[in-house]
């Protein structure tokens, strides 16, 4: 066993965290260039949607993406296929005796796991169908989408509730307030309304991986001060695969994530902030995903009671690229302006943590 007698226990968990991060990213990198060739080898690539979410034919956005139609997707596949396999790998290792934790705790990281597993399945059958042209709307059909998502929620909830006594939730510099019952509703919203915006941000190249990079890295941030550094080395492992995974996302797009990995990633955050008894911050750590989900609603609202559009497209990436900002431009000017939004949040997050 490696020996750490001589150094603190802060320093340990900080360089698990650090090595997780590290190795999660190395393993991705090396394995991307050989995946992103099998994804191509197998033909998965992807097909630009047709129609608008209310069933219009989606001309502006055709036009707009027309030239990424084929380029290979299903990529979220290598984020937590790298952080399954480190994980086990850990659990190996801790096994002999080689390191001191496993990443597999029954309190931190079971139901983190569980989710990041089953989303990313059900993510990557709806890619499946979409890339193979198959079912009524070229993949699966938004309500048994939503209806599983419930199902995989509500064990989450079920899990949470029965198993680990979770029944409040944290209000920054007040302290915590009893709900009982009521978080099982409030996870099952809290699990969908993550998923479903990521997804909706995935729209540009490096956008949501960005995004998502600074919101797990939040998250692990506020998890180790809270003293769960494994769920913190988990958040590490996501964020080091994500970025090997942007590595080759950035315009243009050598791959793309596809739902397996944007409907994963936005579960497992919406976990990762209950776990960390963090929900109301959440918006802040997830800002540009908050507003991308808000401008779709507001599309959708405003074209069915109003009949007009807010927006040239929604979401609202896509609005900006209509008014002729290069993709590029948006993308790093959403991770700006996510960054410090988030930035914000983890300080209220860390400072009101006490309280």
């Amino acid at each position: 066993m490696i020996n750490f007698f001589s150094i603190t226990d802060t320093v340990r968990h900080l360089f698990l965290i650090f090595i997780s991060f590290s190795f999660s990213f190395l393993i991705a990198v090396l394995i991307a260039p050989f995946f992103i060739k099998k994804l191509k080898t197998w033909r998965l690539g992807k097909q630009i949607r047709q129609e608008t979410i209310d069933g219009k034919v989606a001309s502006l956005f055709h036009a707009l993406h027309q030239k990424k139609q084929g380029t290979p997707t299903m990529g979220g596949i290598l984020i937590w296929g790298t952080a399954l396999l480190v994980i086990i790998l850990t659990r190996l290792l801790s096994f002999f005796g080689i390191i001191d934790h496993s990443l597999i705790n029954r309190k931190e990281t079971y139901l983190p796991i569980f989710t990041l597993i089953t989303v990313a399945l059900l993510g990557a059958l709806d890619d499946y169908l979409n890339i193979k042209n198959l079912g009524k709307t070229k993949g699966l059909a938004a309500k048994p989408k939503l209806l599983w998502l419930i199902i995989f929620a509500g064990l989450g909830a079920w899990w949470f509730y029965f198993k680990l006594g979770y029944n409040q939730i944290h209000i920054p510099g007040i302290g915590d307030f009893i709900i009982n019952a009521w978080y099982i509703p409030l996870f099952i919203f809290i699990i969908i309304a993550t998923a479903n915006a990521v997804n909706i941000t995935d729209g540009l190249d490096g956008l949501s991986a960005g995004l998502s990079i600074i919101a797990f890295s939040s998250f692990a941030g506020i998890a180790y001060m809270k003293g769960l550094f494994i769920l913190s080395a988990f958040c590490a492992i996501i964020s080091g695969a994500t970025l090997a995974f942007l590595w080759f996302n950035i315009p243009p797009a050598k791959f793309y994530m596809g739902d397996t990995g944007s409907l994963a990633l936005g579960a497992t955050l919406g976990v990762i902030a209950l776990l960390t008894n963090s929900v109301l911050i959440l918006p802040f750590i997830g800002f540009i995903f908050v507003i991308e989900t808000l401008s779709v609603i507001i599309q959708l609202t405003s074209k069915k009671i109003f009949h007009r559009k807010i927006f040239h497209i929604a979401p609202l990436h896509h609005h900006f690229e209509q008014l002729g900002w290069p993709e590029h431009q948006i993308t790093m000017r959403f991770w700006m302006v996510g960054g410090i939004v988030a930035a914000f949040g983890l300080i209220i997050g860390l400072i009101g943590m006490g309280n």
